[in-house]
């Protein structure tokens, strides 16, 4: 999939997704805001409530799309022999896309009422999903190649000497302005602290601020149009891929210790929500069929 492709791809799941979550919220808002003593002689309580032919409808959608979203990303990531279905990065942003689409569709169909076994499920939920945010942040921060192998030291700095051999050779980025830059993200490191919140905090604004310096640098030696966006742009990819190798080991180790605490909340998620599945089974809640 080239850049366009992958651009359109990922557009596509976000517009799916912000539209579901708005058509939903529009349609039934005035349902949604009514108090659940009087929903029930409200006009669209037949519709969106959990039972109803909307509110069940998209609660079995949500829930098949969360297992096929951890299913198939499951087997594609351990069984080899699918290791040829498309790239390992390209699914794993499918699975996000099924398991946040899910969730929302999941949410409107308890009307926003919580309540006994249930609610230990959707609260897992939440926490899968706040959980997948912040292990998709971990995993953009390891370098990897197009096909989601992860990049050894050595070809990150090799990576690096090309960015840096582009400035100078493509562009004429004077030496002296290469090396004061390089100078200011190798102290990046040392301001960062222990604290890792605030660690990663400052280290984005820092490098937001060398950019700009860089923008600037580049201006007073009259380098402008294509020139300077191309030159900006591998400037800001060296800071990323710096950045990367900085913070490389302890990326692996979060990820690492995210795996064991992603996992059993999405385990609790999946078997309480089979459970519910079954007792509506067995109590004859049936939707369309």
């Amino acid at each position: 999939m080239g850049r366009i492709a992958h651009k359109v791809y990922l557009s596509f799941m976000v517009f799916v997704t912000l539209l579901v979550f708005f058509a939903l919220t529009f349609y039934g808002a005035d349902y949604y805001l009514t108090p659940l003593h009087d929903r029930p002689v409200h006009p669209q309580h037949e519709l969106l409530k959990p039972t109803g032919l909307i509110g069940h409808g998209i609660g079995m959608l949500g829930s098949a799309f969360m297992i096929i979203g951890v299913f198939t990303y499951m087997a594609r990531k351990r069984l080899r022999r699918l290791s040829r279905f498309g790239v390992l990065r390209n699914w794993l942003e499918f699975h996000i896309f099924l398991c946040t689409l899910g969730p929302i569709l999941v949410l409107f169909h308890t009307s926003f009422k919580f309540g006994g076994l249930v609610a230990v499920s959707f609260w897992s939920m939440v926490a899968v999903v706040l959980s997948g945010i912040i292990g998709r942040f971990i995993y953009l921060q390891i370098p990897r190649t197009i096909e989601g192998r992860e990049l050894s030291l050595n070809e990150l700095n090799s990576m690096e000497s090309e960015l840096i051999a582009g400035l100078k050779d493509k562009h004429q980025i004077d030496a002296d302005i290469i090396t004061s830059m390089n100078a200011a993200v190798a102290k990046a490191g040392e301001k960062e602290g222990v604290n890792y919140l605030l660690r990663i905090y400052r280290r984005f604004v820092f490098e937001r601020k060398l950019v700009r310096q860089f923008r600037k640098e580049l201006k007073t030696k009259s380098i402008k149009g294509k020139h300077l966006r191309s030159a900006v742009r591998i400037f800001k990819s060296k800071i990323i891929l710096n950045r990367r190798i900085a913070w490389l080991s302890s990326m692996q180790n979060f990820l690492r210790y995210w795996h064991v605490a992603h996992l059993p909340f999405a385990l609790v998620m999946l078997v309480i929500m089979i459970i519910h599945v079954i007792v509506a089974v067995l109590f004859g809640y049936k939707w369309i069929f």
